[in-house]
């Protein structure tokens, strides 16, 4: 079952890069505080992911500020080597965290996972964006195919 508006982000092990290699994070902690810009994509390095979906935030990064969003944060189904380097390719410096869920296990308990396994993919996440506050959902946009109509920079901004 898909996490809804109004619900709590399930608390799931991820991981991000810290000095020494990856480390352990909940999810309840670096989500469930303040408000929060959270996005999910089929995986680092594919096209739209690389080329729109992850710049977008980076761009917009202080017009998401400007609205009281005190983190901005990528979750992809990809382990935190990945999402370090896919970063630092994308220059992303500061301004989103990057979150790695390597078993898929986060995506699984909201309830957006997407079998790509016929384009050699496996199980992936959904393309989504959600707006939290302090660990509830209060938007949630999950694209209906390809495109950014609802999970894109723009799209959330015209949410807050």
């Amino acid at each position: 079952m898909t996490i809804a508006v109004g619900e709590r982000i399930p608390d799931v092990e991820l991981r991000i890069m810290g000095e020494d290699g990856p480390k352990p994070v909940r999810s309840t902690e670096v989500l469930g505080h303040g408000k929060v810009v959270l996005f999910g994509l089929p995986g680092a390095f594919t096209p739209t992911c690389t080329d729109f979906h992850l710049p977008g935030f980076v761009s917009r990064a202080g017009e998401f500020q400007a609205k009281d969003v005190e983190l901005i944060a990528c979750v992809s189904v990809n382990d935190a080597w990945v999402m370090d380097a896919w970063a630092s390719y994308r220059r992303v410096g500061g301004k989103v965290l990057m979150l790695a869920d390597g078993n898929g296990e986060f995506t699984r308990k909201l309830g957006l996972e997407e079998d790509l396994s016929a384009k050699g993919l496996g199980m992936r996440s959904q393309r989504y964006a959600a707006v939290l506050e302090d660990g509830v959902v209060t938007y949630l946009g999950i694209e209906p195919g390809p495109g950014l109509s609802v999970s894109g920079a723009e799209a959330v901004l015209a949410a807050l």
